[in-house]
């Protein structure tokens, strides 16, 4: 099949499967004779990270980011790991690059075969998660670059055009968080569960620093989630600053424009007997009133710093 490829050494087999479906699913069934709520996992839609200790394999579930340069979004990419004393069964959508090509390496080379497929399938495990783990930090420095480029987009008077961008961060942080938040949990459990397949001593140190990676991801997510907060809250108050200043302004005018409104309607009234009506200077004497009323209005909101 296609989507089944194979490597093989003396001591360990690692079988890597990609974009599962009923025929992908069908094959590990009749291979290694996996549980069937296991391989029903294996298929859409995406699973929760997750442990489960069978009598003769471990499976394991973990999701890992993904951006999509289009869309502008973090998504997740669900791993599944299906692990027993001489075999790994990876199972993933192929959208994993570090994945794809750790196999890809495997595949070519045969001194990182050597290096990697070694023994029991402990050191494979550590070098998957781990270059997993260190390609989710290129996306946090560039989720930081981003928060910095809108900080200053704000202080330079762009507000309404950083509402959308704010909202993108906001969201691919949150999907983020999502994808890394049972990695810790499952990692230790993995620890805990794998000596019954393969001894786990000697890269004890290894694992746990998969721990360590995991928690300084989580604590870059955590800054970047308060500093987007922080900056959705600062750019919505200049925004409703700005608001209140224009209303502000208009209010102003309106009072202004009010009395003047009400002179020129009044002087207008079909009615006889309105002063300087008949007067041939009752024009300019009116717009003059006007005039003055407008400059006097002017300068007593201008004096109150309203305008």
């Amino acid at each position: 099949m296609k989507n089944v490829q194979q490597i093989k050494t003396k001591d360990l087999t690692w079988v890597n499967i990609t974009k599962p479906g009923k025929q992908e699913i069908e094959y590990l069934k009749k291979s290694f004779n996996f549980h069937d709520l296991d391989l029903k996992d294996c298929l859409p839609p995406i699973q929760r990270p997750k442990l489960f200790e069978h009598n003769d394999y471990i499976f394991m579930i973990l999701q890992f980011p993904v951006y999509n340069r289009k869309t502008r979004e973090v998504t997740a990419s669900e791993i599944d790991f299906f692990i027993n004393q001489n075999t790994l069964v990876t199972v993933h959508s192929n959208e994993l690059l570090p994945l794809k090509e750790l196999f890809e390496l495997c595949v070519k080379d045969e001194k990182s075969r050597a290096k990697y497929l070694i023994g029991n399938p402990g050191v494979l495990i550590y070098e998957i998660l781990n270059h997993l783990l260190l390609y989710c930090f290129p996306m946090l420095n560039h989720i930081n670059l981003n928060i910095d480029n809108i900080e200053k987009q704000i202080f330079q008077g762009k507000e309404k055009a950083m509402v959308h961008e704010i909202l993108i961060i906001k969201r691919n942080i949150i999907n983020f968080r999502k994808t890394m938040q049972g990695h810790k949990r499952v990692i230790k459990k993995l620890i805990e569960r794998a000596p019954r397949f393969f001894s786990v001593a000697k890269l004890g140190l290894y694992f746990h620093s998969l721990i360590a990676h995991t928690k300084e991801i989580w604590d870059s997510l955590e800054n970047y989630k308060e500093s987007i907060d922080a900056l959705h809250n600062t750019n919505e108050s200049l925004i409703s600053f700005k608001t209140n200043e224009v209303i502000k302004t208009l209010t102003v005018f309106s009072v202004i424009v009010f009395p003047l409104t009400l002179i020129a309607s009044i002087f207008g009234m079909n009615v006889v007997n309105i002063p300087l009506m008949e007067n041939p200077y009752g024009f300019f004497y009116i717009l003059s009133i006007m005039l003055a009323l407008t400059l006097a209005m002017f300068i007593f909101f201008k004096r109150k710093k309203w305008l």
